[in-house]
């Protein structure tokens, strides 16, 4: 049997359906407020356990008679008042659970990971599987979280579990419509103004949750890394593309270091009195001014791997926000895997 953490999140849900529909008997761990929507007529299918990372032991009870573990749970956050519990979400709970799998002699991890574990390279440099930023410690939060996380993996795997991580990009694809950076197709259609052109690794959830299911049923890949992303983009690109696929108008100011660095006080002051998340942060509007470029040859060398055009995961995602607007629906799902 397969255990599955973050199961009813974006990536975790696809992972689920794409799991049942390979014939895997599938666990997954929920709170008792968790929104099940994204599994659609999955959630039924699925052998749930009310349990949570930071709870060792109602982990180590869900655990029991497991062969593999996807860890796909995790907090993604920019916010300053949120950084002690994703650092203690992501840090804390992947270890929980690694040292659960060790505990209950589970075959095989694989560890979702993020290309934030990398941190931040030099403009001209393709971030891979080797590289580490010698600032990880001084890099965003998230980030932090992130390559903290993996080290707990590592440990795990010195200790003699079989772990393999992966370290997906951003991840594209219907699902909540207010969750980033699917937000963008909502803003966008609803008028957003500005763009960025700080680019970035782009992945189509499908791609991923494949690839997490390549590298499980790999039996040779024991302590190895991947990053999967499909194609390194810019976002003005991006989100011209998703206002001309919902034949909106494009955004048209280019939101500078300057705006970007007033917005994101304006929205703190905002946030401070109607208590309601800030569009942009201090970190977030930084990160908009990165160029990120990352390889994913080594997953596609191995696997031979294709992954899908970023264009038509834009207009694939888009034809579902449409579609369920019409509907008032305030997510929506592929159909295909």
């Amino acid at each position: 049997m397969v255990l599955v953490t973050g199961a009813t999140g974006l990536l975790g849900s696809y992972l689920v359906k794409l799991l049942l529909a390979k014939g895997e008997r599938v666990r997954a761990i929920r709170r008792h407020s968790s929104d099940l929507s994204l599994l659609t007529g999955y959630a039924d299918k699925v052998e749930w356990v009310y349990a949570d990372v930071l709870d060792v032991p109602s982990l180590e009870d869900a655990m029991q008679g497991i062969t593999q573990v996807y860890h796909c749970a995790a907090v993604i956050s920019f916010l300053p008042n949120e950084v002690d519990g994703m650092m203690k979400a992501n840090i804390e709970g992947t270890a929980n659970v690694m040292n659960a799998a060790l505990n209950e002699g589970v075959q095989k991890v694989v560890y979702v990971s993020s290309i934030a574990s990398f941190g931040i390279a030099p403009e001209d440099k393709v971030i891979d599987e080797k590289f580490t930023d010698p600032n990880i410690n001084k890099a965003f939060w998230y980030y932090r979280s992130k390559h903290y996380a993996e080290r707990e993996a590592w440990r795990a795997n010195a200790e003699g579990l079989d772990v393999v991580v992966a370290c997906p990009g951003t991840i594209l694809g219907a699902g909540w419509w207010d969750d980033e950076p699917n937000s963008l197709f909502k803003e966008i259609y609803h008028g957003l103004k500005f763009y960025t052109t700080a680019s970035m690794g782009f992945v189509d959830v499908r791609d991923v949750v494949n690839c997490l299911y390549l590298l499980m049923q790999d039996k040779d890949n024991n302590g190895e890394k991947y990053i999967i992303v499909g194609e390194n983009t810019s976002f003005k690109d991006l989100m011209f593309l998703m206002a001309d696929t919902m034949k909106v108008k494009r955004p048209s100011i280019h939101a500078t270091p300057f705006i970007r660095s007033v917005a994101w006080v304006v929205e703190a002051f905002k946030a401070w009195f109607t208590k309601k998340r800030p569009l942009i942060t201090k970190e977030s509007a930084a990160l908009a001014s990165i160029n990120f470029r990352f390889s994913n040859q080594k997953i596609k060398q191995r696997y031979n791997y294709n992954f899908r055009p970023i264009s038509q995961t834009v207009v694939d995602t888009a034809r579902v926000f449409l579609q369920t607007k019409a509907e008032s629906k305030e997510w929506g799902v592929f159909e295909e895997l």
